[in-house]
C-alpha cells in the first residue's frame, strides 16, 4: 500500500493560500477519487476540495482554521497501488517583508529590505503572503508583527489573528500622537478613531459572517484607493421591453430558463467597451494595464443578504442566447454556493442591476482593480415627448437610469460620461426584430 500527499490545489488567479473550514471526512475513512473531503475558504469564495486519489484518509495535516499555501500538503492518503512514501515537501525559507517607511525630514524612504542590512527588521518567523499584505497595508512592520500571537499551525499568524490584533491596535494607536522619526525607526501611523456605539436594552447584536466582513473590507479599500465619480444617463428601452415580452416564452420553452433584461444590458455594455477600450483597464502603481479580454462581472444578491460577483469571461464573444444562458447559470449556482474561484476572478468591468430591488438609480462602488462599474435602475413607465411624422407628441415610454461610477485617477468625466451614454445608445437602438 502506497501513500500520497493531498496538496492544497490552485483555486484561481492570484490566490496564494486558503483557510481550511471543515473536514468532511475523518482519519481512517475510505474515500473515492474526486470525492469532496474538505471545505476551504479563499478571499473570493468557499469551495469543496476533491480527493485526487481513492484510498483511506491516513492523516490530516491541516486542521480546521489553518491557513495553507497553494501546493502545500494538507493530508496523507493511503492508496491500493504499490509505491514509496511521498517525498517531504521542503519548508519555505523565511521571507522578508518589503514596506516603505516614511522619512519626513528628507523626503526619502527606506525599505525593510534595506533596513535588514542593518539587522533591524529581519525575522525568522514565517508569514503567509496574505498576512504580509495585510501588515503592509496597515503599516505594521516585521518587528511589530513578531509580537502577534499565532493560532495557526506551529504558531503561525493567520488572517484571523492579524485582524483581531488590528482591532485592539487601532484603539491604542488612535490615542497616540504622530511623531517624526528617522528612516531607521518604526513609524507610528495614526489610525481612524473607532466610533463608540451605544447599545440599549432589547438591541440585538449580530456578528458579521466571514463574507460580510470581507465585503466590508473591500468596499472601504475601494473608496480609499479610487476617487469615485458617477455619471447618469436616462435611456428609453421601450423597444427592449416589447421585444422581451414577445420572446420570453419562446426562450423558456427552448432553453429552459428565463429571458431577463440582464443579458441585453451586458451585450450593450460590451459593445460600448469595445468602442471605448480605455475603460477596460486596471491600475498597477504608475502603470495602466489595458486588458485584452472583456470579462463582465455581474453582481448577484445571495439569500443571506450578502453580495457575490461571478464573472462572464470573454462576454463580447457570446451572442444574446449565450449571454442569457450564462447569466442564468451563474446566478443559480451563485445562490447555491456552487461557484468555483475561477468564476469569481478576472473581471474587467462590472454591472449591478439595482433595478431588481425597485431602485431607480444607484452609485455603485468599484470592484478593485477595475476602474468602472455600471448600475442599472428599474424600468418604469413615463410620459415622454417623442417625434412623429406629424410633429412632437406625448406618449407612454419605458425609461430607466444608468449610473456609471469610475476611477477618477485614470478615467476623466468625458470618458466616463461617453461610456454610459454609448451603452444607452445601444439600448435605445435595439433591433426589435432581433432573433433569440
Amino acid at each position: 500500500m502506497a501513500v500520497v500527499e493531498l496538496l492544497m490545489p490552485k483555486m484561481g488567479e492570484s490566490i496564494m493560500e486558503a483557510t481550511v473550514l471543515t473536514w468532511l471526512k475523518s482519519e481512517g475513512d475510505t474515500i473515492e477519487q474526486d470525492e469532496s473531503i474538505l471545505e476551504v475558504a479563499t478571499d473570493k469564495v468557499d469551495t469543496e476540495v476533491p480527493s485526487t486519489h481513492a484510498g483511506v484518509l491516513k492523516e490530516i495535516l491541516a486542521k480546521d482554521g489553518d491557513v495553507v499555501e497553494v501546493g502545500k500538503p494538507i493530508a496523507i492518503i493511503a492508496t491500493e497501488s504499490e509505491g514509496d512514501n511521498p517525498e517531504e515537501t521542503p519548508k519555505p525559507e523565511p521571507k522578508e517583508m518589503v514596506a516603505e517607511v516614511s522619512t519626513p525630514s528628507n523626503g526619502h524612504s527606506v525599505s525593510n529590505r534595506e533596513a535588514t542590512s542593518h539587522g533591524l527588521y529581519k525575522s525568522e518567523r514565517f508569514y503567509s503572503p496574505l498576512v504580509k499584505n495585510i501588515a503592509k497595508k496597515e503599516g505594521i512592520e516585521v518587528a511589530e508583527l513578531d509580537t502577534i500571537s499565532g493560532t495557526g499551525k506551529e504558531g503561525r499568524v493567520t488572517k484571523k489573528d492579524i485582524l483581531a490584533y488590528l482591532t485592539t491596535r487601532q484603539d491604542t494607536v488612535a490615542k497616540e500622537p504622530e511623531k517624526v522619526v528617522s528612516s531607521t525607526e518604526i513609524v507610528t501611523i495614526r489610525q481612524p478613531q473607532k466610533v463608540n456605539v451605544s447599545i440599549s436594552a432589547g438591541d440585538e447584536i449580530i456578528e458579521m459572517d466571514r463574507m460580510r466582513k470581507m465585503i466590508a473590507e473591500r468596499m472601504v479599500d475601494s473608496k480609499r484607493i479610487s476617487p469615485h465619480v458617477t455619471s447618469f444617463v436616462e435611456a428609453d428601452v421601450t423597444n427592449i421591453v416589447s421585444w422581451r415580452n414577445r420572446n420570453k416564452n419562446i426562450f423558456k420553452q427552448r432553453e429552459g430558463g428565463n429571458l431577463t433584461f440582464t443579458p441585453i444590458f451586458i451585450e450593450a455594455a460590451t459593445k460600448a467597451i469595445k468602442d471605448y477600450p480605455m475603460i477596460n483597464i486596471q491600475v498597477d502603481g504608475d502603470n495602466i494595464i489595458k486588458k485584452k479580454d472583456i470579462n463582465i462581472g455581474m453582481a448577484v444578491a445571495l439569500p443571506s443578504g450578502n453580495l457575490i460577483v461571478p464573472v462572464i469571461k470573454n462576454a463580447d464573444q457570446l451572442n444574446l442566447t449565450g449571454l442569457a444562458n450564462k447569466v442564468n447559470d451563474l446566478a443559480v449556482r451563485a445562490r447555491d454556493n456552487k461557484l468555483g474561484p475561477d468564476e469569481l476572478s478576472g473581471g474587467t468591468f462590472t454591472i449591478s442591476n439595482v433595478g431588481s430591488f425597485g431602485n431607480v438609480m444607484g452609485t455603485p462602488i468599484i470592484v478593485q482593480p477595475q476602474v468602472g462599474i455600471l448600475a442599472l435602475g428599474a424600468i418604469v413607465k413615463k410620459p415622454a415627448v417623442i417625434e412623429t411624422p406629424n410633429g412632437d407628441a406625448i406618449a407612454i415610454r419605458h425609461k430607466m437610469f444608468l449610473s456609471h461610477s469610475y476611477d477618477h485617477r485614470v478615467v476623466d468625466g468625458s470618458l466616463g460620461g461617453m461610456v454610459v451614454r454609448r451603452v444607452a445608445d445601444y439600448l435605445e437602438r435595439f433591433d426589435i426584430n432581433k432573433e433569440i
